[in-house]
Formats: C-alpha cells, structure tokens, sequence
C-alpha cells in the first residue's frame, strides 16, 4: 500500500487559531492526531507517536492520556464506528479526517475509558478548530457525543469481533472458524501485558525483582509496568522484551549449547538473543540496516553480543560457506497475530497486502532448504494465524519433498496441550477466559530437512 509522505498533520503556522487551545483540550488534539497519522495516512502507532507534534508538546499525564485515548480508539475502532453509525446524520466518511478523528477520542472516552461525559464531551468539542478542517464541526461533535454519552449499552451489545473491517474477520473465520475468532477478538480487546524473556538460569531472579509472574517456560509477565526502561536489570541487561508466544519457536530446538544456528529475517532480535542466551553461537541475517541497528543495541546491552555474528542481507539469496545442522526462519508476514500490540495493523492493511505474503514465505523456506544439511532442523514460524501463512505452507513444502514434519506436543514443553494442532504444528492463539492465558498468535512448525 502506497503512502504519501510522512509529516504531522498539525495546521500549518498561518492556519493555526491565534489563541491556544484550552489545557484540557490539548490531550485530545493529540490522539485525534495520531488516528489521523494511522488511519489517515497509514503509518503505525509507533511512527505516529515518533511524528506528531502535538503529541510530542505534551508531557506527564497529558501526554500519557493522549495515548490511552487513541490507543482506546484503534482497539475498539469497528465497535466505536458501529455504535456511532445511528447517531449520525450522515456517513462518517464524509467528515474531515480532523472531525473523524475528534469524534472518535470523544467516544473512546465514553465508551471504553469511562471518562466523565462532561469531560468527554467539552473538552472534545473545544479542541475543534486546532486540527485541520474542524473549524466548522463544534455543532457537529457536541451533538453526536451528546448522543453517545446515552449509547453505551449499544456500544456494549455490540460483539468484539465487529472491531475489525469485515474483510479481516472473514479471513479469520476461514481460517480459525468463527468460535476460535471471535475468542482472539476478545482476547485483542484486552490491554497486554508486558512478557519479559531472559536467561534460563536468571528468569526467577527476574520474576523476583520485578514483581512479575513466572509463566513457562521462561516468561515473566508484568501488568501495568509503565516504561521497560525503568524496571529493575535492564540497564543490566539481564531481560529483553519478548511475547510469551514468541518465545516458543526457540524451544523446538532443545539443547543448543555449543551449536551454531542461522536466524533468517532476524531483526528486531529477540529469538537471536534467546538462541544465544542458551549457548548458541548464531548467525543473524536481516536485510534491513536500521532493524539490525537495534539488535545489535540490544545485544550489547544484554552482554550477548559476542555470540551473535550480524550480517546485513537478503536471507532468500544469501548462503552461508558450509550447510548447516539448525535454522530458525521467522518469516515475513501479515502480522495479523500481533494485533493485540498493535490494534491499528487491521486498518492500515488490506487483503491485497495480505495475499503477497505466502510466496515470500515460500521462497523463503526454499532458501532454507539449501542452506541445511540433510537431516537438518529447521524450526518455521510467523507471527499470523492465518492457515496460508502457516500450515498451508508447510503443508506445500512438505509435498515438494523438501522436508518432513516433526509434529510437536505442546504439553511436553508445558504449554497450552491446545497449542498442537491436527498437523503437529503448535498454534498459539490467546485464550480470554483463561488465566494469563492472552498472548500473541504464532504458527511454528518444526521441521526436518529431507
């Protein structure tokens, strides 16, 4: 999908009121804001926090209220927009980008933060005319949010999986059934929690210091713990940030200790930091510099870094000097199965984005192929619960003779038994009614090379 170029949607100075916003209405330019940068424009919620002026300008609560609203908005983005659609007297489409945006943090706050109406609503509507093409919807806004302050048991009835467009939530039940999705929309609903990883023999130390819950095998697991940064061994560098889900891949390998690995598509690194965590020496292969950039930060602050060879290229040309015996490949993907983290990815893509995917994964275990010698291990996995992405392409792999599958038990590794699928695979999907039982959904196949 095409972008036009990164900027901030703030008025530019000759456009701009010539009085300042009242305080309280500061908050709310801000998130309106940033669901402009996402929605709008396309970008992720990280680069709209990283591009937003008017985010930026906040600092304290102000500035952590304006995420929680925008955030609260992208999470619960097709429930707001259905809720709102009979209090309209026309489309919401056919606002500006500024009015949608204002509209939107105003509901968020009825609806999902519980803020009181007087604030929700005034303070929305005096940030009107600070944003681009909001000078004419004071009447607009406190009209509908008037309305919505009395729609909240319709906001209620509405089902979770209504919070993604429909195009998605049919790609869901195709794949996972109807139950099972409607399970992750609940589940993407919820907030996450922070999932620490780090060494083996370090982890209850970890747990210890930070408050945090020991989950297996290796996970600890913090609710509301503000900015990693300032909890207890970072600057230590004893722990990264890594999804219990994503942790599992690493694993499948069992003992590594003294044995070298290739990470294919590598960066941003936590599966390099754990396979080096447990003694591997490992070959790290991304294409993108700047995600390299950061591994390579992250290695050296968890004192890692002379374990991990770094080699910036493209992992489906790219062959190392000999075969060998282990590969892990965290394939390019939708990223569908990280849509709790990142609410806005079901409105930032389409179909059309999606469908490119499984040829790149394809290609990309044909390249692994060649690299393991017979008898090899290739551990595959994708941060998607998507059937194409995952089994489908196993499945094809499997049938060209390059591989064979090594079904996994997931109860054996002290994980969900309902992680192992028919196939053998494991499939991580979050499951809301059980406790702590929210993660991220990754397909992860072991494998061995034929």
């Amino acid at each position: 999908m095409s972008r036009p170029p990164a900027r901030s949607r703030l008025p530019k100075p000759a456009d701009r009121p010539r009085r300042p916003p009242p305080a309280g209405a500061t908050s709310r330019i801000a998130a309106a804001d940033l669901l402009i940068l996402t929605l709008e424009e396309g970008r992720t919620f990280d680069e709209a926090l990283a591009r937003s002026e008017s985010f930026a300008a906040l600092t304290g609560p102000d500035r952590g209220f304006a995420r929680a609203m925008a955030s609260a908005a992208l999470r619960h983005l097709g429930r707001i927009d259905t809720a709102l659609t009979p209090l309209l007297e026309r489309p919401l489409d056919t606002a500006t980008a500024g009015a949608r945006g204002l509209l939107r943090v105003g509901a968020a706050q009825l609806f999902v933060l519980g803020t009181s109406d007087h604030a929700a609503v005034s303070e929305t509507v005096a940030a009107a005319g600070h944003l681009p093409g909001t000078a004419n919807a004071t009447g607009f806004l406190n009209a509908v949010l008037r309305r919505a302050a009395e729609a909240q048991d319709g906001f209620d009835a509405i089902p979770a999986i209504a919070t993604w467009p429909a195009w998605l939530q049919g790609a869901f039940a195709d794949s996972l059934g109807r139950a099972a999705s409607e399970a992750y929309a609940r589940a993407a609903l919820e907030i996450p929690a922070l999932d620490l990883a780090g060494a083996p023999d370090g982890i209850a130390a970890i747990a210890e210091a930070t408050g945090g819950r020991r989950l297996a095998p290796d996970t600890v697991r913090l609710d509301d713990a503000g900015p990693p940064e300032n909890l207890p061994f970072y600057e230590e560098g004893r722990w990264w940030v890594q999804d219990r889900a994503a942790q599992v891949p690493v694993h499948l390998f069992g003992d590594i200790s003294g044995e070298t690995v290739i990470d294919l598509c590598a960066a941003p690194g936590g599966k390099s930091l754990q396979l080096a965590a447990r003694g591997a020496k490992v070959i790290a292969i991304d294409r993108s510099r700047a995600r390299l950039k950061r591994l390579k930060a992250n290695a050296q602050r968890t004192g890692l870094a002379d374990r991990i060879e770094m080699v910036e290229a493209d992992a489906e040309t790219w062959r190392p000097t000999g075969k060998v015996s282990r590969i892990l490949l965290d394939a390019p993907c939708s990223a569908l199965g990280t849509l709790r983290r990142h609410p806005e990815g079901a409105w930032i893509k389409a179909a059309d984005d999606i469908a490119r995917f499984p040829e790149v994964q394809s290609r990309l275990l044909r390249a692994a192929a060649e690299m393991l010698q017979p008898g090899g291990e290739l551990v595959y996995c994708v941060c998607s619960p998507l059937r194409a992405e995952g089994v489908e392409r196993v499945d094809a792999m499997v049938g060209e003779g390059l591989f064979e599958r090594l079904p996994v038990e997931a109860g054996t590794l002290g994980l969900p038994p309902d992680w192992t699928t028919p196939s053998g695979d494991l499939l991580t999907l979050p499951d809301p009614d059980q406790p702590d039982g929210l993660n991220d959904a990754f397909h992860i196949s072991r494998l061995r090379r034929m």
